[in-house]
């Protein structure tokens, strides 16, 4: 057995859209269990393991959608726009000569694994869990929903994982702000990462141009923070 590119701390997968399905499937087991079956044998994946991904957002020839299921467990989608002027001009210069720079080692991997435990040790009040799970809730549509812009929208909302993925985002975003509990502002400000490859909209969203950001946007604007917490 050889093992392949998985078996890593940290995965690119470039252009995930352009996988097949069947790899995309297999990424599945990796990315939830941190473990991969090979022919009856299971190996498990070092710790940390993280995998990041690109998708193609212009070409379709060649590109197969990402099933739901996969697009739940990447914690953010994190939308990219071109950067400003000089930021481009510095990748152009560093990339089009000949000086190489070695990489150099920040932060090792018992680092991470300190961090992450850090992490999970942030304080979160009831309310700001219950605002997080609120939210999500608030995505799903149902028989006599109350908001209507769900209703009409939106095919299938957020899961529990949302939920999770905003009060464990929460807590990173807390201490690198140099606080130790999670505020409704660590909320509000992970929603959209968290939420907009969640919401799968429907024809009628996609006909009328209503993009998931914002329905965020309403979804932000429609759930109320409790009277009581952060």
């Amino acid at each position: 057995f050889r093992k392949g590119p998985i078996f890593a701390n940290i995965v690119l997968a470039d252009e995930i859209n352009r996988t097949p399905p069947k790899t995309q499937a297999a990424l599945l087991e990796a990315m939830q269990e941190h473990r991969v079956t090979v022919q009856g044998t299971t190996y498990v994946l070092q710790e940390p393991f993280f995998v990041f991904a690109t998708q193609n957002p212009i070409e379709l020839e060649g590109t197969y959608p990402l099933p739901e299921a996969q697009l739940d467990r990447f914690m953010f989608e994190i939308i990219i726009d071109h950067l400003p002027e000089e930021l481009e001009l510095t990748v152009v210069t560093s990339t089009t000569g000949t000086d190489r720079e070695p990489p150099a080692q920040v932060v090792g991997r018992e680092d991470l694994i300190d961090y992450q435990h850090l992490v999970r040790r942030v304080p979160v009040s009831d309310p700001v869990s219950r605002y997080a799970l609120s939210i999500v809730r608030a995505s799903r549509p149902e028989p006599n929903g109350k908001r209507e812009f769900i209703q009409n929208f939106v095919s299938y909302g957020a899961s529990v994982r949302a939920a999770q993925y905003l009060v464990l985002g929460g807590k990173a975003r807390a201490l690198t702000r140099g606080r130790f509990a999670v505020t409704y502002e660590d909320i509000r400000a992970l929603a959209h990462p968290v939420l907009r490859h969640r919401l799968l909209t429907n024809f009628q969203a996609q006909s009328e141009g209503v993009t998931t950001d914002k329905l965020v946007d309403l979804l932000l604007e429609s759930v109320p923070e409790p009277k009581s917490g952060m």
